[in-house]
């Protein structure tokens, strides 16, 4: 079995003392390295490694928050490599497989290897997947709070926060900012379930709004509302979906 590998740290050294210690395991494919938090993310999101040498302090993004950010997406094995030991406690609350501080021998760092490639090969154990459970219980409880969009040239991320409304179209969804149309691959409902529902509504069949950027309210027929955004976007929230007016409501109270 071949481990997908990425090795994460902003010292070129530290790179390469990780590299040259795997280069010689035959188990062990390097698809690639970062320099920081950011390239760190939309690596793990790009590559899906097995295994993710992490450093913990780094510009852009530290090390647990790139945990956070990847992990309803996939979760790598991961071995924090940092010159600081006040963070081990909460590596290991975040499911890191170990904690390699430096300098380390390569004594140790072969023993972490093979701690994660054991742990990887026991997948299937219960007691991994009581673990499994829990971590994915955990983060469908913790929303993102930001969406990764892909386009042909470039990877970006855009803030859960700043989307107005999303709306259905095919196998696409587009996000609409204050002045912005971004797209993602995907439907509605699988968008749905990414956001927090005290905060994102389903309005009609195409439609998810952000609360917090709603204007104002507008009786229509039949049960039936218009919905002003901030941008001055108009949508119709339809009589199925009037369940959810609970949520606006509530919201103002």
């Amino acid at each position: 079995m071949k481990f997908k590998t990425i090795i994460v740290d902003d010292e070129p050294l530290a790179r390469h003392i990780v590299r040259t210690m795997l280069t010689d395991d035959p188990e062990i494919e390097i698809v690639d390295e970062a320099t920081n938090g950011n390239e760190a993310t939309l690596s793990i999101l790009h590559h899906k490694p097995e295994i993710v040498f992490l450093d913990i302090q780094m510009s852009e993004a530290d090390g647990f928050q790139v945990i956070s950010e990847v992990w309803q997406y996939h979760q790598p094995a991961v071995i924090f490599t940092t010159a600081f030991d006040q963070y081990a406690i909460r590596a290991f609350e975040v499911a890191a497989v170990d904690y390699l501080l430096k300098p380390f021998t390569e004594i140790r760092f072969r023993q972490a290897l093979a701690r994660t490639k054991a742990n990887i090969a026991k997948a299937s154990n219960s007691e991994l997947q009581m673990l499994l459970a829990s971590l994915e219980k955990t983060s469908k409880e913790s929303f993102p709070k930001r969406i990764l969009v892909k386009e042909r040239q470039r990877q970006y991320f855009v803030a859960v926060n700043d989307i107005f409304y999303c709306e259905a179209d095919g196998n696409y969804i587009h996000l609409f900012t204050a002045t912005k149309k971004h797209t993602v691959h995907g439907t509605l409902g699988q968008m749905e379930s990414q956001l927090d529902p005290s905060d994102f509504v389903r309005i009609n069949r195409s439609n998810i709004v952000n609360l917090a950027h709603v204007k104002e309210l507008e009786s229509y027929f039949n049960s039936e509302f218009f919905v002003t955004m901030n941008n001055a976007a108009r949508l119709k929230w339809t009589r199925f979906y009037r369940d959810n007016l609970d949520a606006f409501y509530s919201r103002g109270s």
